[in-house]
């Protein structure tokens, strides 16, 4: 039996590379669709495109957002000067000290040029891929645990939904027992009816005749049989595992009709009653349904 997936869950997922750490978090809620938001530093916008194919890979359906947090532990980070800028600007300031308009420029003030003082763990260009590659791989560790929790819900819907189909399987059966449903009580029931008004003898053909309008009006046969076939397609599916909701949710809609049908051809109060409770039931499976992957 295949796993049924649900579409709520939570995931966090840690790492690190040198002084640098992360966190993935993911939450996953329903949706017709699947649909990813990301929430990333300035400047890792381009880990998107790669964290979604891997998502796309695993989920089907379900709203994800993706929140990304990188932090530096700066307590261990050295400080570096990049000597080929600092030259680059004593031999441009040069020319304009020569003229004597402008002041030798100092050692600090030089430091406090944009690029000259950075952190010797600095990301630069030819380390920023294997970072990222650090933090795609953390990201697969949190897909997974967002995977668990989601089958996780989905074990849980299983139950639930095996429960209400059970429930409506029994109804159906109760449905099929009436009495009221079967035409030779029909027709002792128009009989006595017309009988009580007519106060006399009834033809036997024109009896007949009424009874056999009667019966096919209120004949919930096909509607059973339908229901039958229904649920069975319903346990199939749910053993089949996710990603089954679409199809689960339009066997909802066939189990709604048919019990609406099967409500307005009803004769007699137990019947209503039957009716009624079977469509809660089936109200319940649907409700239930729209959290299935």
């Amino acid at each position: 039996m295949a796993q049924l997936s649900g579409m709520t869950g939570f995931a966090r997922a840690d790492g690190q590379w040198k002084n640098w750490t992360f966190v993935w978090e993911l939450k996953s809620v329903n949706g017709k669709g699947l649909e990813i938001r990301f929430r990333t530093p300035h400047g890792y916008d381009a880990l998107e495109q790669a964290a979604r194919e891997r998502a796309k890979a695993v989920f089907g359906r379900g709203n994800i957002q993706a929140s990304l947090t990188l932090s530096r532990d700066e307590s261990t980070a050295g400080i570096a000067i990049d000597t080929d800028r600092l030259s680059a600007l004593i031999a441009a300031s040069r020319d304009y000290v020569a003229t004597g308009d402008v002041s030798p420029p100092t050692f600090d003030g030089l430091l406090a040029v944009k690029g000259v003082l950075k952190a010797d763990d600095e990301v630069g260009d030819e380390n920023l891929g294997a970072l990222q590659a650090v933090i795609l791989d953390t990201y697969g560790v949190a897909l997974a645990a967002l995977k668990s929790a989601r089958e996780e819900e989905g074990t849980a819907l299983a139950g639930i939904l095996r429960t209400v189909l059970e429930e409506i399987i029994a109804l159906r059966t109760q449905a099929a027992d009436l009495a009221s449903a079967r035409p030779e009580q029909i027709r002792d029931k128009l009989r006595a009816k017309l009988q009580d008004l007519l106060e006399g003898d009834l033809p036997e053909d024109r009896l007949a005749q009424e009874a056999a309008i009667l019966a096919t009006k209120a004949d919930i046969r096909e509607e059973l049989d339908r229901l039958t076939a229904h649920i069975e397609s319903a346990r199939d599916l749910l053993n089949q595992g996710s990603p089954v909701g679409r199809k689960l949710d339009f066997l909802s809609q066939e189990f709604n009709r048919e019990v609406n049908t099967l409500c307005s051809k009803s004769g007699d109060s137990d019947l209503t009653r039957i009716g009624l409770a079977m469509k809660a039931a089936v109200d319940q499976f649907r409700e239930q349904i729209q959290n299935v992957e």
